[in-house]
């Protein structure tokens, strides 16, 4: 991957480091905060340069990061090991997505009708990450309100893939997956309503996760929406991990959120060890989801490889089609986001992009014809499904997307063809999310869901999506610290 971290210059080595690497070099004196944030300051300038920049970032915060970084030099060079009690993330930067809200800064979340809109106050997740002493030296790129997988926008242009600029990182949370593949952050805040975490993790060979409903504090009425889930998005596991504990939790402002005990993340070791006597459900359809060849051919490999390593993996089908998948979950956003969104654009519809106009229409056109009772009894059935296909096993393994990757400015007003199918015939889909494996598992939104890396297809990566019990957090991230472990399974 030509332009991520290059191990080979002493700058790209240090902008390779894992969060938690990078931490126990400030606590030995070997990194300093200020030296560290250098480099990766350095990185997003150098970029910014490019002919076709990644365009991660919609503001960089390179004074204020800085000072916070010198301030960080002088507590490790005075106290080094002896860090303040919840300060995880000390002299550490993080980037957060523009619409987890900084105070004093935006919160237009890309819509240029709400290009002055000026934060009153941190996002909770934010004012967590810090407290932990976490450093925001930038915001990221997400398209329209949130409401595409790929991440474009009027405001903030077309944001690119580090494996291939013409592609996109996927969406909403596009510029945290750009910044992280391409060494420009150790840390990222991601939300996922249908996948905006897990498929752009997924596309930049990351990690994303989107946990629990209520682990994770949001901020204002669509907090209240029970497919939503801010999170972390990562280069590891362990990085992952590192994040999300210090943002979940109860918090006043967000009633839906419930205690959460502390992931604990295992050694390589441990963690291969631990796939002795596990029970995996494998479905790598998802009932009729057109997984690309390429795709499906990577994610077997990894599953075989757990295999391998000790795991008892059965497959599984479910008796979901993508359409179904489609129509519960879009007459949902209509009742909910759809009208959120309808209503801030109010008079202004002029200002906001197709996909965002697109996405309102077929959504209320699906609440027009299921109330919300109908809606939560087919996500009620949906559930149930689920819970059938993981009785009896530990964790459900199935890919992260059926399509390898997105056009970066693709608008997919007329829906998806998906190519490369096993018989040979393509399939069109009415609306592109319906290529997107990570839409079930907001609908099941108890359920935790992992994203790793699982190989290439044609270059590009392939994310292997790991789904829980209810609550059980433990899991999804031992599996996934496993697949870390694994010898590479990659095509290539």
């Amino acid at each position: 991957m030509a332009d991520g971290p290059t191990p080979d210059t002493e700058a790209g080595r240090i902008a390779a480091l894992p969060a938690v690497e990078v931490l126990r070099l400030f606590r030995t004196r070997a990194l300093a905060p200020s030296e560290y944030l250098g480099v990766v300051l350095d990185r997003i300038a150098a970029d910014a340069r490019h002919e076709l920049p990644l365009n991660a970032f919609m503001e960089v915060l390179d004074g204020p990061a800085r000072e916070e970084a010198r301030a960080a030099d002088a507590f490790y060079a005075r106290d080094g090991n002896d860090a303040p009690l919840g300060a995880a993330l000390l002299g550490l930067p993080v980037a957060t997505k523009e619409k987890h809200a900084l105070a004093g800064r935006s919160i237009s979340q890309g819509m240029r009708a709400h290009a002055d809109a000026v934060a009153a106050e941190d996002h909770p997740a934010v004012a967590r990450i810090r407290a932990a002493g976490g450093i925001v030296h930038g915001r990221t790129t997400s398209p329209e309100f949130s409401c595409a997988t790929v991440t474009h926008s009027r405001m903030w242009g077309v944001t690119r893939n580090p494996w291939d600029r013409a592609l996109s990182p996927g969406g909403s949370s596009g510029g945290a997956a750009a910044a992280l593949a391409a060494g420009m952050t150790p840390l990222a805040t991601a939300s996922d309503i249908a996948g905006s975490t897990r498929l752009p993790a997924a596309f930049t060979g990351n990690v994303g996760y989107k946990g629990p409903y209520g682990t994770v504090p949001g901020a204002g009425p669509l907090a209240a929406d029970w497919y939503r889930g801010d999170g972390a998005m990562a280069r590891t596991v362990a990085d992952t991990a590192l994040l999300t504990d210090v943002m979940r939790g109860p918090h006043p402002s967000d009633h839906a959120t419930v205690p959460s005990r502390g992931i604990a993340v295992a050694t390589e070791e441990q963690a291969l060890s631990t796939l002795q006597g596990r029970r995996l459900a494998y479905s790598p359809t998802l009932g009729d989801f057109p997984v690309e060849r390429g795709v499906r051919r990577e994610v077997d490999r990894t599953v075989a490889a757990l295999e391998a390593a000790g795991a008892d993996v059965v497959e599984v089908d479910l008796p979901w089609t993508t359409e179904e998948i489609g129509r519960v979950s879009m007459a949902h956003f209509g009742h909910l986001l759809a009208e959120g969104m309808r209503s801030l654009l109010a008079g202004r519809e002029d200002t906001a992009e197709a996909y965002t106009l697109r996405f309102i229409e077929v959504a209320r056109e699906h609440a027009a014809r299921h109330t919300l009772f109908e809606t939560v009894a087919a996500e009620h059935r949906i559930q149930a499904d689920l819970a059938a296909a993981l009785r009896g096993v530990d964790a459900l393994l199935t890919p992260a997307s059926a399509v390898r990757a997105l056009a970066a400015d693709g608008q997919y007003l007329d829906g998806i063809t998906v190519t490369d199918q096993p018989d040979g015939v393509d399939r069109t889909l009415e609306h592109y999310w319906q290529a997107h494996m990570t839409v079930p598992f907001n609908i099941a939104n108890r359920c935790p869901a992992l994203c790793v890396p699982s190989g290439t297809a044609a270059g590009f990566p392939v994310g292997l999506q790991i789904v829980g019990h209810p609550f059980d957090e433990t899991t999804v991230f031992e599996i996934g610290r496993a697949v870390e472990g694994l010898p590479s399974t990659s095509g290539q």
